[in-house]
């Protein structure tokens, strides 16, 4: 089997509540959306999606993602999309770096390969565990008073693990913390992320002021040497994200025991292929992980709930449905939360129909593309 065709599509992706604010006065209000179709010579079509939180919060962009695909897709035409491990080493030969662009070709070709076989993603990828995989609620940063209300609000329709964004005055994010947590129940959990918001000093502060609840800390400060500095005077269990990168990165912190929780995002590490490796060792490891993305609509919250429901139960502390976030669905067969979960879809591939009306006219388009969905 070899690929024929590459096209993008730019989608935007307005949020329900307006707006999603988190530390250093940053918010997005539409995520531009950059969805990825590859075509094959055996009629095969697969799907990908990748969508950063917009250009300050990670090394990434929009733009980015669609120049990327634009300089890989003629390197990439004439491989073979099941044969995964080469095509990423041909990623890599072509574009250094840039992960966040070469994750929807990777996606796409996971995809192409469940049809070819008949499997879901969900089974290629190691195997389903339990019935459903358990979402978290990211809490968009704003007053106590209405941030608790929205976590009140969350839990009416299932949600029982909470991200509350803080990463601000470390006064007004205690008041947040303590605030958010007088709304929890039994079992339920509280994350507190400061998404590099907080100098040490700041975030220790904000460790003591909230030394009596029951609270997570997840990436307080920019640096891993800031952050493991603070996880050394932590009570708290410790979460790391922003600066979990690769494999080595893992290692590193296993070995510093910098932290009890990892956030794998699948476009951060490049697609399907190298998150399940991370997986895999976290697993190995014994690591729990949150396993997620930067942001996304239908496309991206299928490949979250794929890999999420390949890994272990014990070690999955959350994941979420993007797709539930937005205003816009791009296709159907996509995982819907019910009661504060989701589940992979067993279909072969991801499971995924897009609607094509959504999409519209591709942005990129490489190579000799037969028909559209």
């Amino acid at each position: 089997m070899r690929i024929t065709a590459i096209e993008a599509y730019q989608v935007d992706l307005p949020l329900h509540e307006g707006r999603y604010s988190w530390s250093g006065g940053k918010s997005v209000s539409v995520f531009d959306s950059t969805v990825v179709r590859i075509e094959t010579d055996a009629g095969l079509v697969g799907y990908g999606e990748s969508c950063p939180l917009g250009p300050v919060y990670l090394p990434s962009y929009a733009g980015g993602v669609r120049a990327g695909i634009a300089e890989l897709a003629p390197h990439v035409i004439g491989a073979d999309p099941t044969q995964l491990g080469p095509l990423n080493q041909l990623m890599d030969a072509r574009l250094k770096g840039h992960p966040y662009a070469k994750s929807p070709i990777d996606v796409a070709c996971w995809d192409i390969l469940g049809q070819a076989t008949g499997q879901s993603v969900c089974t290629l990828l190691g195997g389903r565990y339990g019935e459903t995989v358990t979402l978290y609620r990211a809490i968009s940063r704003d007053a106590p008073e209405f941030m608790a209300a929205k976590v009140a609000e969350y839990r009416t329709q299932g949600y029982t693990r909470f991200q509350l964004k803080v990463g601000d005055d470390p006064d007004l994010d205690i008041e947040r913390i303590r605030a958010v947590s007088r709304q929890l129940h039994y079992g339920d959990r509280l994350v507190a992320d400061a998404n590099t918001g907080w100098l040490a000093h700041e975030a220790l502060r904000v460790l003591q002021g909230v030394r009596d609840i029951d609270v997570y800390i997840e990436q307080p400060c920019a640096s891993y040497e800031e952050c493991l500095s603070v996880r050394r005077h932590c009570d708290h269990p410790f979460v790391l994200d922003e600066v979990i990168n690769d494999c080595a990165t893992l290692l590193r912190g296993h070995a510093d025991l910098a932290m009890d929780v990892v956030n794998l995002k699948i476009s951060k590490f490049g697609g399907l292929t190298k998150t399940r490796l991370a997986r895999d060792l976290c697993v190995e490891l014994g690591i729990a992980m949150t396993i997620e993305d930067t942001w996304g609509g239908d496309i991206v919250t299928a490949a979250i709930a794929h890999l999420a429901h390949s890994t272990p139960q014990a070690l999955r502390f959350t994941s979420t449905d993007f797709n539930s976030y937005v205003t816009v669905s791009l296709a159907e067969g996509a995982p819907q939360r019910v009661n504060g979960e989701m589940r992979a879809s067993d279909a072969p591939g991801l499971g995924l129909v897009p609607r094509s009306d959504i999409l519209g006219e591709p942005v990129i388009s490489v190579g000799s593309p037969t028909h559209r969905a």
